[in-house]
């Protein structure tokens, strides 16, 4: 196997996007710094608006984070002790743990093999009469099937949370994914495909009283100075990261066109091979993450690692088994496609600047490896 330190590929180059907007985003930096408001400014409303005005809705509130975001959604809805929220096992953990933060119970059901999102026909076997909330997880990128969901939740007066945390631009039958549901919670965490330089989030709605109670909670549950009409949160979005993410706006549609182009050269010399992801014409998906799927999965890490190539495994162990879920008494063989799936997935390198010749090399030692183990 070729040695790959003459070309090492990290999974994500977020240096080399700094080159291309380092300029903008410091005229932008200084116009803050020399305004001297730093929390919930004019570059937090002109953001909000922005980005209201791209995924078409009506209401954008910045948050602190993605998390955030969604413990928000959970609290404006009044969802707490005694209720039930469906979700997937298979997730990023701030998915679960909100639910359990609000006091409620996470309940979870298994995902679809193909796009490793929640199946939804797993979905009405688990409502109860304490069921009052689903979190759909748009996974990687990639769109749950929303139409079903929806029908779903209004036949048992549900509401639909979407965690498009991973999802920003990605799109189901035209509609931009957080916009279908009830409210939708995206993460502008730095490696997220609109990062920003820490943490930072939003959450959008077309529910107006949604939007009041949420950009009420973000600030300690007030909307007049020193009045608090309810028990909230210090969760703003600081003027500092929304002047970076009004920058990165400019450039997000660019950035996502470049994403396909890098994922489809994977899919045309790997599909073949081994299991890539699906791209169907009703879902546009943004590729946060560009996920293969094999049995040895393992032992390609390793091959690649010492190949100077960077990869990463989301998620190595589904939500129902993490030790914090211990008390939601699930076991193993609950949730199997989960379960299968967390022993199989591998996250390939995949950002906007990465070069045809460092995703070469990519291609190459994966067909190596897989050549050589039969």
């Amino acid at each position: 196997m070729t040695n790959g330190n003459y070309n090492k590929v990290p999974l994500l180059d977020l240096k080399e996007e700094w080159k291309l907007i380092k300029l903008p985003v410091l005229d932008n930096l200084t116009e803050v710094l020399d305004s001297g408001n730093y929390i919930l400014g004019d570059k937090v409303e002109k953001l909000e608006n922005s980005v209201a005005k791209y995924l078409n809705t009506p209401f954008s509130l910045g948050v602190a984070s993605g998390t955030d975001a969604l413990q928000l959604a959970l609290k404006a809805l009044k969802i707490g002790a005694g209720d039930e929220v469906i979700t997937t096992p298979f997730t990023f953990f701030a998915t679960g743990e909100v639910i359990a933060l609000e006091g409620a119970k996470p309940v979870f059901v298994d995902i679809e093999e193909e796009t490793y999102n929640i199946n939804p026909s797993e979905i009405e076997k688990a409502i109860t009469e304490n069921t009052k909330a689903i979190i759909v997880v748009h996974l990687y990128g990639q769109v749950a099937k929303m139409k079903e969901i929806m029908e779903i939740a209004r036949r048992y007066n549900l509401k639909v949370i979407e965690d498009a945390c991973q999802a920003i631009g990605s799109e189901f039958e035209g509609k931009k994914a957080g916009t279908i549901g009830d409210i939708g919670c995206f993460s502008f965490f730095p490696t997220k495909n609109f990062g920003a330089f820490g943490d930072a989030g939003l959450v959008i709605t077309k529910d107006k009283k949604i939007h009041d109670k949420i950009n009420s909670l973000r600030n300690h549950g007030s909307e007049e100075k020193y009045h608090h009409s309810s028990i909230g949160m210090n969760s703003r979005l600081d003027e500092i990261q929304a002047a970076v993410l009004l920058v990165k706006l400019d450039y997000l549609e660019t950035f996502l066109e470049k994403r396909k182009e890098i994922a489809n050269r994977y899919t045309e010399n790997l599909s073949n091979l081994l299991k890539t992801p699906p791209n169907t014409d009703s879902r546009k998906h943004t590729f946060h993450q560009y996920c293969v799927e094999l049995d040895n999965r393992d032992e390609l890490n390793e091959v690649l690692k010492n190949s100077g190539i960077a990869s990463a495994i989301y998620y190595p162990i589904p939500l129902h088994k993490q030790e914090a879920f211990r008390y939601l008494n699930y076991k193993n063989g609950d949730f199997p496609v989960a379960e299968k799936t967390s022993k199989r997935i591998l996250a390939l390198p995949i950002f906007p600047t990465l070069s045809v010749e460092k995703q070469e090399h990519v291609i190459t030692i994966i067909k190596q490896f897989l050549e050589s183990s039969g």
